[in-house]
């Protein structure tokens, strides 16, 4: 015949932790919660409980070590009750500190052994706005002000929704619990309080200003540092200046994402530039030294090597975005473009007409490979 250490799965010499471990074990495991409309589970359950009941309790524990499942009590006959130590037909009411033991694993269902229910604190919802920055304010950087609609404490109640010079009462239908228990037969279900909402406390007056809600929308202007070396998109955040937190939670969070203006002459790409360079085809053959302009409004020398060709990239340090992880600037990347004039004097054709004579290459001839 199988015994309560047997039911619990541990050895009769076993510790009280080991006895509340394996009990938490098998309880966490045939939990009515857990095992929705399984009755086998439920039977479990009855007798995992049944049997921490008894050998949780020193008394109790020591009585059936004595007396055993086929031993004699005094005054009653041969076989061991477990309704003697509290078994037999129980409700969730009858476990006590399951709660406790449980710390809130199953949430909703709960005894008479559950404690008041308050609703917790929330965290505020963190609000996001768009700043319009120029292309060379990105690279510079710059500070601004910016409005931003957020929802705040009430100023008139202070976020506790009753008319100044009044305060919130106990909820009379929880009795301040912030939750009710409505009996599913076996079990009994709690649920937050509808009248409170969880609060435990309503109110009788509301504000006038925010209607009862402890909250209004307010304009707020903050002061932003939009740093240098923003790109479109980048998300800068205000810790705290979001909307406000509820039951005392803390404030979300302020972020501000730039939508950088485009440039006429400069692409991004990363912290690096591109710019395109025109160069005559006589530049592009012979080789040349060109200005560059930079994005800071002054201008840099580029040696254009000979033979280049249209598309070529170069490089030149140090003059694009700033970085802003790691510091420093990236590089101003020059991108050469071959220009044909559309027009050509008299001159310029006969000395075209001239090289065309003399030139060996046929630029065609690979196609034919």
């Amino acid at each position: 015949m199988a015994t309560l250490y047997d039911t619990l799965g541990v050895k009769k010499g076993a510790s009280a932790d080991e006895i509340k471990k394996a009990y938490r074990k098998l309880a966490s495991q045939y939990h009515p919660d857990k095992n929705p409309g399984d009755t086998s589970a439920e039977e479990r359950f009855k007798e995992v409980q049944n049997a921490y009941d008894v050998l949780s309790d020193p008394e109790k524990r020591k009585q059936y070590d004595t007396f055993g499942a086929d031993g004699r009590r005094p005054g009653r006959g041969p076989g061991f009750d477990p309704r003697d130590f509290g078994g037999g037909n129980f409700t969730i009411n009858d476990l006590g500190d399951l709660g406790d033991l449980f710390g809130g694993l199953f949430g909703g269902r709960a005894g008479r052994g559950a404690g008041t229910r308050r609703a917790q604190p929330e965290r505020g919802a963190d609000v996001e706005v768009v700043v319009n920055v120029s292309f060379e304010d990105s690279l510079r950087g710059l500070e601004t002000k910016i409005p931003v609609q957020v929802t705040t404490a009430c100023r008139e109640c202070g976020g506790t929704g009753a008319e100044p010079g009044t305060s919130p009462i106990i909820c009379p239908q929880c009795n301040g619990r912030g939750v009710i228990a409505e009996s599913q037969g076996l079990f009994a279900l709690s649920e937050p309080c509808p009248r409170c909402r969880g609060n435990g406390t309503v109110v009788e007056k509301p504000c006038r200003n925010c209607k009862g809600t402890g909250r209004e929308v307010r304009t707020k202007t903050y002061t932003v540092k939009v740093p240098a070396g923003v790109k479109d998109g980048t998300r800068i955040r205000l810790k705290g200046k979001g909307e406000v937190g509820a039951s005392g939670g803390p404030a979300g969070d302020l972020f501000v994402v730039t939508r950088v203006q485009p440039s006429k002459l400069f692409q991004r790409r990363g912290a690096d530039l591109v710019v395109d360079v025109p160069v005559t085809y006589a530049e592009a053959a012979l080789g040349a030294t060109v200005e560059v302009p930079t994005p800071y409004g002054d201008r840099v020398s580029l040696k254009v090597p000979a033979g280049t060709q249209d598309g070529r990239q170069l490089r030149i340090r140090g003059h694009g975005a700033p970085k802003l992880k790691g510091g420093g600037k990236g590089d101003l990347i020059a991108r050469l473009r071959v220009t044909v004039p559309k027009k050509l004097t008299k001159k310029e054709r006969e000395a075209l007409e001239e090289l065309q004579k003399v030139s060996r290459e046929d630029p065609r001839e690979e196609l034919f490979a």
